[in-house]
């Protein structure tokens, strides 16, 4: 039951991160930055009235005054800072599809953090899925002409969150809460600093557009408390899985939406990464059927012993 419940909050917050693209661009002329800081400002508010809503407090606090976890969290706000700033800046840049790489990359990454960290075993197809993705970004990289960074940056950081999230094993709520109050500070003393330069655009763009500003806080929270409450339910390999849905809204929208250049060399890489995500899901999938062993004991393979 945990752990279907924890496919579901997986699901919502991958279909919400997809939609990410479309919702960006609507903060600017504001830069990367700025964007990022209101977003761990306003996330902070809204984790506060949720947190004191639901009385959590107590685990809060004892989150707090447990240094192990406390250190694991602070990890998991600086990376999932940088992945912020990372896609928030590529998004705003014309690079929603070089984003979408790092989204279709970082499932690898987390696979491997499972195997590496938490002493997951994949099975053979499994690495043959690896080896096929880790094939398509040598492609890319041939084609873009320069290392994908943006995308290695985003599928490294947002691995690393998920692994620190997952050994932390805290409340989604105040897991969360926690990240932003350590970042906060930071974003304020930044947006301070550009209040008192004039380039500020929280208030000179008109109240439509401070009020997306605040938005931001509410379209950060919800999919990220489904993403840590999906973290301590379901093994890092399921998430990898999972995590394939936000790429590919990602991608459609580079291309349908904003129409992004996609030339042969870019789609021939970006299908070996969805001949990787068949390969991969296909073993998942098979890995779940019930199996009759000879003694005529029935058994159900477990997909996560990879």
């Amino acid at each position: 039951m945990e752990r279907s419940r924890g496919v579901v909050f997986g699901v919502v917050a991958y279909l919400i991160w997809g939609a990410f693209p479309l919702y960006w661009p609507l903060l600017e002329p504001a830069g990367a930055f700025e964007i990022l800081a209101h977003r761990l400002i306003w996330s902070l508010v809204v984790m506060t009235v949720l947190i004191i809503a639901l009385r959590r407090t107590p685990q809060l606090l004892a989150l707090v005054r447990d240094r192990r976890k406390l250190a694991l969290l602070a990890l998991a706000a600086v990376t999932v800072t940088c992945n912020w700033a990372t896609y928030i800046w590529g998004v705003n840049h014309g690079r929603v599809v070089e984003t979408s790489l790092g989204y279709f990359v970082n499932p690898l990454v987390t696979m491997l953090l499972g195997v590496l960290v938490l002493h997951e075993r994949m099975r053979t197809v499994q690495w043959v899925a690896v080896g096929i993705a880790t094939l398509a970004v040598v492609v890319l990289t041939v084609d873009y002409g320069r290392l994908p960074w943006l995308a290695l940056v985003l599928a490294l950081s947002f691995g690393t969150y998920g692994l620190a999230k997952k050994k932390a094993d805290a409340g989604a709520f105040e897991s969360l809460a926690l990240e932003t109050a350590l970042m906060a500070p930071l974003a304020l003393v930044f947006l301070v600093g550009l209040g008192l330069t004039g380039r500020s655009h929280f208030t000179s763009e008109g109240p439509g557009h401070a009020a997306l500003f605040v938005s931001a806080g509410v379209v950060t929270v919800v999919p990220l408390i489904c993403f840590g409450a999906a973290a301590v339910r379901v093994p890092l390999v399921t998430l990898g899985l999972l995590q394939y849905l936000a790429p590919i809204l990602q991608f459609g929208l580079g291309v349908l939406h904003f129409h992004e250049d996609m030339s042969t060399g870019r789609w021939i890489g970006f299908a070996i990464v969805w001949v990787s995500l068949a390969v991969f899901t296909y073993d998942s999938l098979r890995a779940r059927r019930p199996v009759v062993a000879p003694s005529r004991s029935a058994y159900t393979a477990n997909s996560e012993k990879a």
